[in-house]
């Protein structure tokens, strides 16, 4: 060891060598296949490249192969650049602060690479004639450096990754994850620079190529298909097209909303041509699309976001996949509002619909909108109008929506004690059919059959009543015989005044006798449970919680989780011997992307221990025969798409992607479709009846995600919630 690294007398601290301080530093921007894959990339486009090709093999744990015809590198740039923090991309920290116009900067990414694998080096610059030269690098250490015949350009082979590293190499997940990672990485660069040929092949098989023709769509096409290129409408806005914020311009393409995917997968962000992850641009998109889209459903994106350097730091994260707005509120409107003005100058927006193009014409009630009928009922919005509060005042997430839609409850039951009495009003001649009142309303509702979130608490007055809404509407009724007539919002200066002054005298005025789910006096029996608590339910919270009462305290129940769980055991028993399945009456063709493609391949034996038969027809369609059969109902055979995605996405435990470990998780999935969703009112009949199913499931305190079912709430905690137990108190 060398003086610099002697340990002096009286201390354990210690300098590390070299080598430990490579590996370790290696470890910070090389933490997978596809980490190296956009290192490497990253530098073939630094490099002015019309083309790059990357090969890979084994999901890139045997081989990462990145050709490019870019500037190419001479004997002593070789040399220099497999140094550590070398680099030609910043000379020091006043270009870092300045905004980094390229890819890569760190200096870091063939010395870290090479110090955790073998790694050939193969350049020549396109201005020299004759040959180029080969570097070879092991563990950190420059084996050999000749001459070789080679075309401009540079071409990376990397091989044997992690092989002096065995921990982390022991942490590499599947062939199929790790090629997924590659394939995400590679897909990205593509969109953003659909100016240079790329292409990816793995274990010889080309995945997808793009022309490199300058065409984002066309890039689109090669990587996702023709059925999402198809979808893409474009996006452009810049200047005084968007709101105050940092952002210059927006640009890119988004799908229609019913093209979507369950995974973000598909949101492709960048930021000055640097492929980002960032909350408040994701949440600008998805607050675009508000209730266009079912839960958990996700748009095709490519968008391209250009900011001044200096309003956004790059150097957040060591592999630079995320970054750092001055105003992350500014950025999350502006994106916003250049996407919705996308969809709707495409037709892509409706009020209150649960989808895109496919959603039926309607209107939409607005509290405090102008009169049109008898009783100064709001005025209904159009088909294809949009909502009436702007984009910068609506909610920018799901979240938010259903904040928003709170907010408003108060305002619609003064309207509904108002016309409580009163005739249905006749439609106004020049309304949409679809048009809502106050008297026939109907409840939209998203792809798994759970109510929007601007009409979760609407009901249907001219349908049959029936218990599952009986406790709902009795409670309506009552609080509109307490509630004060209130007057057309529009009808003088004050009308929102007078609003407020009405709702205010409805507050705490209901009836104070305990009352079941089904409106009667509550009985006050108690459900006997092995493994739950002895429960006395009281009610429901916003329709989503059960509230009970248990010898030591309360208790809040989900009712989806819950419901949730017991479906999963369910489809495990069912699962453990044959699994239902149901035969099409044709053939089911879908067009997969790259992503899918790839993934199908992988795991095909597990789709079909599911109970999905399909076959390839070509490189990136497949024809499904048999699809699941699922409690009561039959799966689409489009959620095949979403099943492949919930193999692939996310990190699991090493060696987890087994046949059962996927079917497990897959069936975690398919319980919560068919559960009880929220804002759904239940009888108390039914509420028994579930906690029952839920006391006899394996087990009941968590659904198949790992979220809670039930909440407690202890005597003692609600006693010092409201200071009842200060000294001399005998309350």
């Amino acid at each position: 060891m060398s003086d610099d690294t002697t340990t002096p007398e009286g201390t354990d601290i210690r300098q590390l060598d070299e080598d430990t301080v490579a590996r370790i530093a290696a470890g910070e921007v090389v933490e997978r296949p596809a980490s190296a894959v956009k290192e490497l990339l990253e530098n073939s486009l630094d490099a002015d490249a019309d083309s790059v090709d990357v090969t890979v093999e084994a999901g890139g744990t045997e081989l990462i192969r990145v050709a490019d015809d870019g500037y190419g590198m001479s004997e002593a740039d070789l040399r220099t650049a497999v140094r550590q923090h070398t680099t030609s991309k910043i000379a020091g920290l006043e270009d870092l602060e300045s905004g980094v116009a390229t890819l890569g900067f760190r200096g870091e990414a063939l010395h870290t690479i090479g110090s955790v694998s073998k790694l050939t080096i193969r350049s020549r610059p396109r201005e020299a004639d004759g040959a180029g030269t080969e570097l070879v690098y092991e563990g950190g250490d420059v084996v050999s450096v000749e001459p070789t015949g080679c075309p401009a350009g540079t071409v990376v082979e990397v091989t044997d990754l992690f092989y002096n590293t065995p921990a982390r190499r022991k942490f590499l997940k599947t062939t199929a994850t790790e090629f997924a990672h590659v394939n995400r990485v590679v897909t990205r660069y593509a969109l953003a620079n659909p100016d240079v040929a790329v292409s990816l092949t793995h274990d010889g098989r080309e995945v997808f190529a793009t022309t490199g023709q300058g065409d984002l769509q066309a890039a689109v096409l090669s990587v996702y298909g023709r059925e999402v290129a198809s979808a893409m409408i474009p996006v452009e806005a810049d200047g005084d097209e968007l709101p105050v914020g940092p952002l210059e311009s927006v640009s890119g393409l988004v799908s229609h909303p019913e093209t979507n995917r369950s995974s973000r997968e598909y949101l492709a962000t960048y930021v000055n041509g640097r492929a980002v992850s960032a909350d408040a641009v994701r949440e600008g998109i998805m607050g675009a699309y508000g209730t266009q889209l079912g839960g958990d459903r996700y748009p095709f994106v490519v968008l391209f976001l250009d900011v001044p350097g200096e309003a956004v730091d790059v150097n957040v994260h060591p592999r630079k996949r995320e970054v750092r707005f001055d105003d992350d509120d500014a950025v999350r409107r502006q994106v916003d509002a250049a996407v919705e003005s996308a969809l709707l100058e495409h037709g892509l927006l409706r009020s209150g619909a649960p989808r895109g193009r496919s959603a039926p014409d309607e209107a939409r009630l607005e509290p405090g909108g102008s009169g049109s009928g008898s009783g100064g009922r709001p005025a209904a919005a159009g088909p294809g109008q949009q909502d009436s509060s702007s984009s910068s005042e609506r909610p920018t997430s799901r979240e938010g929506d259903a904040e928003a839609s709170d907010g408003e409850s108060d305002d619609t039951d003064a309207v509904d004690s108002q016309a409580a009495d009163a005739e249905p009003a006749p439609a106004s001649p020049d309304s949409d059919e679809g048009a809502r009142t106050d008297d026939a309303r109907a409840t939209d509702s998203t792809d798994d059959g759970s109510p929007t979130t601007d009409d979760a608490e609407d009901v249907t007055a001219d349908a049959p009543r029936d218990s599952s809404t009986a406790g709902a509407e009795t409670a309506v009724e009552q609080n509109n015989q307490v509630a004060e007539p209130t007057t057309d919002p529009d009808s003088s200066s004050d009308g929102s005044a007078r609003r407020d002054e009405a709702d205010s005298s409805r507050r705490f005025s209901g009836p104070t006798e305990q009352r079941t789910l089904g409106g009667e006096a509550a009985n006050g029996e108690v459900s006997e449970f092995d493994s739950l608590p002895s429960l006395q339910v009281l009610g429901q919270y916003r329709d989503t919680y059960f509230v009970c009462e248990s010898p030591d305290g309360l208790v809040l129940i989900d009712q989806h989780a819950a419901d949730e769980r017991v479906n999963y055991e369910r489809l495990r028993e069912a699962f453990a011997d044959d699994p239902a399945a149901q035969s099409l009456a044709s053939p089911v063709e879908l067009e997969l992307t790259a992503a899918e493609a790839e993934a199908f391949e992988s795991y095909r034996e597990a789709l079909t221990r599911l109970g999905f038969h399909a076959n390839r027809t070509d490189n990136r369609t497949v024809a499904v025969t048999t699809v699941p059969a699922v409690l009561e109902e039959t799966l689409e055979p489009e959620r095949l798409r979403d099943v492949l995605t919930s193999f692939i996405e996310g990190d699991r435990e090493a060696g987890a992607e087994t046949i059962d470990a996927l079917a497990d998780e897959f069936l975690g999935d398919l319980a919560c479709y068919p559960s009880i969703t929220g804002n759904t009112s239940l009888t108390e009949g039914s509420v028994v009846d579930l906690l029952a199913a839920l006391d006899d499931c394996e087990n009941p305190y968590s659904c198949p995600h790992g979220r809670p079912v039930i909440v407690r709430l202890e005597e003692g905690e609600i006693e010092e919630r409201f200071e009842r137990d200060y000294p001399g108190h005998h309350g």
